[in-house]
């Protein structure tokens, strides 16, 4: 009689080798939820942030970085190496984009307590293809696309492509023109990378996409394991209370607004009854929640659902 073997993952190493010290293995790495502010305030800091990461991966195999996504928020990373060196590398990156934070908008210590949660993912029972999926499906939880595809700020769009995105080679431009696209005095990156027409170095450079590839063997198995991850779960759960703008959107839009209701160019500087009516005001106008409200107004998820329920 025949036997049915249940196939396994092609990242499934020998089982002697991952008992070996130092061994290599695959980790979810998680920032900590901003409450009252936002890693990225405007598209050239999302842009700034994507060379970061390829800067701080350059001195790594190819293939260390395995998936990512950059929220207005929070990070995701799946990275293959030892415990000490993930955690170094989102620490390395935190570090590189806080300085970039301070000097454009004059707030220090940016993430000084931002915490970050390594989490092992184990080779077996699909683990790491539901860990890939989890962190690609953010932007779509979030309500942001319907696919990972369209999300750019991330690899969502990069496997399974027989037809990368092209941009510039970087041997193509001045050192000068190098360290003013990427905001970086690095000058040792590799000639071939290319950055995408927007300014940005394109992950495709440093991401193992093949490796991801064989993982999940077909686009259309990728797909449903989008589908099936928690993140799709929950979107599916609250879609109807999902937010109807991103939050640089309202970010933009809350000086105009402000001036507009009450002669004033920032939140800040509005008295505790203005805030409460600029707090309801957006949340009109913009379908925002406590939470996205908290986070584009800088202020505690408590005080947002404070003044909304003023009088």
């Amino acid at each position: 009689m025949l036997r049915y073997v249940r196939p396994i993952s092609i990242f499934v190493e020998p089982e002697q080798k991952c008992r070996e010290n130092g061994m290599r293995k695959i980790f979810l790495l998680s920032t900590e939820h901003l409450e009252d502010s936002l890693w990225f305030r405007d598209l050239e800091d999302f842009k700034v942030a994507m060379s970061y990461v390829a800067l701080e991966a350059l001195p790594h195999p190819k293939g260390f970085v395995l998936a990512f996504i950059l929220m207005s928020n929070h990070l995701h990373f799946v990275l293959k190496g030892r415990h000490e060196e993930v955690v170094a590398f989102v620490n390395q990156f935190k570090r590189r984009y806080s300085i970039y934070y301070r000097r454009k908008y004059g707030v220090k210590e940016f993430l000084r307590d931002n915490g970050l949660d390594a989490k092992e993912i184990p080779y077996e029972d699909e683990a790491v293809e539901r860990a890939i999926a989890y962190v690609l499906m953010n932007c779509v939880a979030a309500g942001i696309c319907t696919h990972p595809s369209q999300y750019p700020w991330g690899t969502g769009g990069i496997y399974f492509c027989p037809e990368q995105t092209t941009g510039l080679c970087l041997k193509d431009l001045s050192g000068r023109a190098r360290k003013r696209l990427i905001h970086s005095e690095c000058d040792n990156l590799p000639g071939e990378w290319s950055m995408n027409p927007d300014g940005y170095i394109l992950p495709q450079n440093y991401v193992d996409t093949s490796a991801v590839g064989k993982l999940y063997r077909t686009p259309q198995r990728l797909n449903y394991f989008l589908n099936n991850s928690s993140k799709a779960k929950k979107r599916l759960s609250i879609d109807e209370n999902l937010p109807a703008f991103k939050d640089q959107t309202l970010l933009a839009a809350l000086p105009d607004l402000c001036r507009s209701l009450f002669q004033k160019d920032s939140f800040q500087k509005l008295g505790k009854e203005e805030q409460a009516e600029m707090a309801r005001q957006i949340r009109f106008r913009f379908s925002a929640d406590a939470t996205q409200i908290a986070r584009v107004c800088g202020v505690s998820y408590a005080d947002a659902a404070r003044l909304l329920d003023s009088v």
